[in-house]
């Protein structure tokens, strides 16, 4: 596998990004700390907001993260460099993202919808996938690229898939008036740059799903957008939508970053829902290489639809969120034999990458072989305190 250079994971307009992201400082500090990146270059801010999430709460946020003094660590560069080649010295990068619910939006686009339900009719066998596949699209594939989810068309395209007796759970979300939204991970779960991903050990059919992941605040306003991998257990979420919450929610299957990038002049929502997501998976043990990509046009839903979907009157983030936005992209190209579609092996490295964000870069291992998940709320509330820096419950009482 040939490494990308570090600069080539950052921004392309770099110079004008407004970043924000997180690092684990050692030494005395020995804990997390908020950084802006500033023209490439990388400031400790932690004394101005003692969270990510406090950051997004304010007002003058862009100005915090723009003008605020702090110690310079050096460049994002070095940071990218350090992670790729494992270095975690002085400074390791986590994921952007601490207090804030870990959300996220499946089915979004038709070419994901028309996946989800090969899945759910193969029972997560993959064998039976490549058989569906042809079925599926000869009989609905057109149909669905068209649909505007919720209108009367989506109606009466589901009651003529019901008269077909071909109507799925995962159609409901994908064409109907409610979007799928659900809890990927936990706050202080995620993985950053450069982490190992982790499979379930009983999975045998799973891929990456490469995403642009909004951040969004306690009021409800988007505040900025990073990168995602949102790491799918195609055979066991297949076998049951209940089982979403094992095919998900497991260690080092949600990575994050590299930093978040600020909404302002020069990046907007108009941005992301222009974006093309690309993604690159290179083996480490069979020279496999699978690229694809994602565009954020052929969403189904807008962004802030998905948004208010997720909160508002009827349901409440006082910490605020990150959402997943969900994926075009599901791999099918066979890699152990002939019909077997792709699965990842262990030591895959997937790197997803858009001009305005940078890119995201993890390699696969085992859940239960990769370091555990430690160091969650009470750790950084602890650690805040060991340093005097005011934890947020602190400054909300204020």
């Amino acid at each position: 596998m040939k490494e990308a250079s570090a600069m080539s994971l950052l921004p392309a307009d770099l110079a004008d990004a407004l970043l924000v992201g997180r690092v684990w400082r050692g030494g005395a500090i020995d804990g997390p700390c908020v950084v802006a990146v500033r023209a490439g270059e990388v400031y400790d801010i932690t004394a101005h907001a003692a969270t990510v999430a406090d950051l997004l709460e304010r007002e003058d946020a862009v100005a915090i993260a723009r003008t605020a003094p702090g110690e310079h660590l050096g460049n994002a560069e070095r940071l990218i460099a350090d992670a790729l080649a494992g270095n975690h010295t002085p400074a390791r990068l986590l994921a952007p993202c601490d207090l804030q619910a870990i959300k996220a939006c499946g089915v979004t686009f038709a070419v994901s919808l028309l996946e989800r339900v090969i899945e759910e009719q193969a029972g997560g066998d993959a064998a039976r996938a490549e058989r569906l596949r042809g079925e599926l699209l000869a009989t609905i594939g057109a149909d669905l690229s068209s649909i505007k989810p919720g209108s009367p068309e989506a109606e009466k395209l589901k009651q003529e898939f019901i008269s077909r007796g071909a109507w799925s759970q995962y159609m409901e979300v994908g064409i109907g008036p409610y979007a799928e939204v659900f809890s990927k991970s936990q706050p202080m779960s995620a993985v950053g740059f450069g982490a190992d991903v982790g499979l379930h050990p009983d999975s045998q059919w799973n891929n990456p799903e490469p995403e642009i992941v909004l951040a969004v605040n306690s009021r409800g306003s988007v505040m900025g957008a990073t990168l995602g991998n949102d790491v799918n257990l195609r055979d066991i979420e297949g076998r049951s939508a209940l089982l979403l919450g094992k095919a998900k929610d497991n260690n080092g299957s949600c990575a994050i970053g590299p930093f978040i990038r600020l909404f302002d002049e020069r990046f907007t929502l108009d941005t992301v829902r222009n974006a093309e997501v690309r993604l690159t998976i290179e083996g480490a043990d069979d020279d496999f290489v699978l690229a694809g990509a994602s565009m954020m046009r052929q969403i189904s839903r807008d962004p802030l639809d998905l948004v208010a979907q997720t909160c508002g009157r009827h349901h409440q983030y006082p910490d605020g969120f990150m959402l997943f936005l969900g994926t075009m992209f599901s791999p099918i190209k066979d890699r152990d034999s002939a019909g077997s579609g792709f699965t990842h092996h262990l030591g895959d490295r997937v790197t997803i990458t858009t001009p305005a964000l940078g890119g995201l870069v993890n390699h696969v291992q085992r859940s239960d072989r990769i370091a555990p998940w430690t160091f969650g709320v009470r750790a950084l509330y602890g650690n805040l305190a060991r340093r005097n820096l005011p934890t947020p419950q602190t400054e909300t009482n204020r």
